[in-house]
């Protein structure tokens, strides 16, 4: 159940990539959002196509003045899915305000009480403790992770998963080293997992676009997400998985989702994880789908 007692102003550091639809919804989504106030993007790897997309966005949405940094500045390639061009039509490259760890550390010096949201790889978040050892992070919240039938109810289960306790995991596979360095980094003082097994079962379909339409008036950040999924159901009409929003809501408000306390994983190329009180690491194992809705269109 919603605790209208944590909805509050949160200062958020947004950490994403640009492969799939989702980190850009969830740019959007921050960027406007009214218990939001975003004071960094970083984008890995960060090519000058992607610092593209993201300062456009930025831009559309008046909030040029966010700083944005890249893992490796000036990087050549691409990196930009197609689903990018086909909603944004070209978009001109653009260069970083700086590295990736030292915009985070910046971010971090300048409001101490900053939540990180991880919707990419852990290359920038490892950088920025290995970077910058005395940086301590109060909250980190991750889009990535497993919680199986060892931890999830039976009525919370996704069909997709039942009898898995393990599974693989884009952003913590896709550089296992620096995902087992953060989550056992005591930099982190709290980490949250928004696993798989919840973001694969809330969608983005076209009876949740119409919910969204119905939104008496929507933030230009969720209007702006609104028309990128116009164009996604178009090609894809049975929607798409809310993994990076999801998790966005969870940093805005965490009790929106069900959490439970653990040590993470790793067998064999799959994540998992088992109770360990005390770890202060938590992984999604529910959530209210009410209150998720409730946080995205801050109604």
């Amino acid at each position: 159940m919603r605790d209208e007692a944590t909805v509050r102003c949160v200062f958020l550091a947004f950490d994403m990539e640009t492969n799939d639809p989702d980190d850009v919804l969830t740019l959007c989504l921050v960027a406007t959002h009214p218990s939001v106030t975003l004071t960094a993007v970083t984008v890995n790897p960060g090519t000058r196509a992607q610092l593209g997309v993201v300062r456009r966005l930025l831009e559309a949405l008046g909030r040029a003045d966010v700083p944005v940094g890249a893992r490796d500045p000036g990087m050549a390639g691409d990196k930009v899915s197609a689903f990018h061009r086909t909603w944004l039509g070209p978009v001109p490259d653009a260069e970083a305000d700086g590295p990736a760890h030292a915009i985070l550390a910046s971010a971090f010096a300048a409001e101490p009480s900053t939540v990180l949201l991880c919707g990419a790889p852990l290359h920038n978040v490892r950088a920025l403790t290995r970077e910058h050892p005395d940086v301590r992070v109060a909250r980190l919240v991750v889009q990535g992770g497993f919680a199986g039938d060892d931890l999830v109810p039976p009525e919370r289960r996704l069909a997709k998963f039942e009898g898995r306790t393990l599974s693989e995991s884009h952003n913590l596979g896709a550089n296992k080293k620096a995902a087992q360095s953060v989550l056992a980094d005591p930099a982190f003082a709290r980490k949250e997992l928004v696993s798989k097994n919840v973001t694969h079962g809330v969608l983005w379909d076209p009876a949740f676009h119409q919910a969204i339409a119905a939104v008496p008036t929507l933030r230009p950040g969720v209007r702006l997400m609104h028309e990128a999924m116009e164009v996604y159901l178009r090609e894809v009409p049975d929607g798409k998985a809310l993994h990076d929003p999801l998790a966005a809501c969870a940093a805005i408000d965490p009790s929106i989702i069900d959490w439970a306390e653990v040590a993470v994983r790793y067998e064999g190329g799959r994540w998992g994880a088992e109770r360990a009180p005390g770890s202060g690491t938590f992984i999604s194992v529910g959530v209210d789908r009410d209150a998720f809705f409730a946080v995205l269109t801050a109604a």
